[in-house]
């Protein structure tokens, strides 16, 4: 069985496609395809299914929904009657547990890419993080469990996934700036930078790109632009971080045009060495 989250919720077999149209039911089986071979308690199903406001009758809803979920597995995976789906989306005595078998689950891929990507820069193998990185990206299909209703479960999910994803993100553009690519970045950052007014690694990185591709005043003006953002919304001044890139840019400091192993909003310059997000 394959199980999609990053993008529509997809749980197909053999070109046969399990997921159901229905707002509750899919909803229900988006919380066992995230978490699957899990077991998920019927408590838990009915929190993120009505939040604080259960029917009396969730308990037996829930009962109803799953009969409906084995059902369409049955179809999808062609194993006969609804009853031999319940090998498939089990009952342990206090919950269900989607098995997801020998299948493939694109979040479990991303997340092992994107870590080996992360490993790989770490070491300064830029190459390989590079295509490792875009490798975990290309995964995604679009916003993590579009089209599901999203209760406090499936939220908080999704909110974990699409940060994993934005550090991916970061760390791939990081990878390739350090190859040379920052003619090629400069387009993506701009709008990055956009999505995000107020994270100061991509604006370090975007400046960065700026100054490599002789555009100093603009990378300055990018600075200021975070700066007055995070005046008025936060009430807070730029970090040490980025300040030091603002400084490299007015000093021409050569170290900026170097490819550094180190993460290069840290640009070897007697920084703190623990890694911020």
């Amino acid at each position: 069985m394959d199980i999609g989250i990053l993008g529509p919720l997809v749980v197909r077999s053999d070109g046969g496609e399990a997921a159901p149209s229905a707002p509750k039911p899919r909803q229900l089986l988006a919380l066992l395809a995230a978490r699957a071979d899990e077991v998920i308690s019927v408590d838990l199903l009915i929190d993120e299914l009505w939040e604080s406001r259960p029917p009396s009758s969730a308990v037996t809803t829930v009962q109803t929904y799953i009969g409906q979920l084995r059902r369409s597995l049955a179809r999808a995976l062609r194993i006969g009657p609804a009853e031999a789906a319940a090998d498939v989306l089990q009952f342990t005595g206090w919950g269900y547990r989607l098995a997801a078998g020998e299948g493939s689950h694109d979040a479990h891929a991303f997340l092992r890419c994107a870590e080996l990507g992360r490993e790989a820069l770490a070491r300064g193998a830029n190459d390989q993080a590079s295509v490792l990185l875009h490798r975990a990206l290309r995964i995604w299909r679009g916003p993590a469990l579009a089209g599901v209703r999203l209760g406090p479960y499936l939220l908080a999910h999704r909110t974990h996934l699409e940060e994993q994803r934005l550090t991916a993100v970061e760390q791939r553009v990081e990878s390739d700036l350090r190859l040379g690519h920052h003619h090629e970045l400069i387009g993506e950052l701009s709008g990055l930078v956009l999505q995000y007014p107020l994270h100061e690694n991509l604006h370090s990185l975007f400046m960065t790109s700026l100054y490599r591709a002789g555009r100093p005043a603009q990378a300055l003006d990018v600075f200021q632009k975070i700066r007055n953002s995070l005046r008025e919304e936060l009430g807070i001044e730029p970090s040490p971080r980025i300040r030091q890139v603002q400084q490299a840019v007015l000093a021409a400091d050569p170290r900026l045009e170097a490819e550094c192993r180190s993460r290069l909003f840290r640009l070897e310059l007697d920084l703190p060495s623990a890694h911020s997000a």
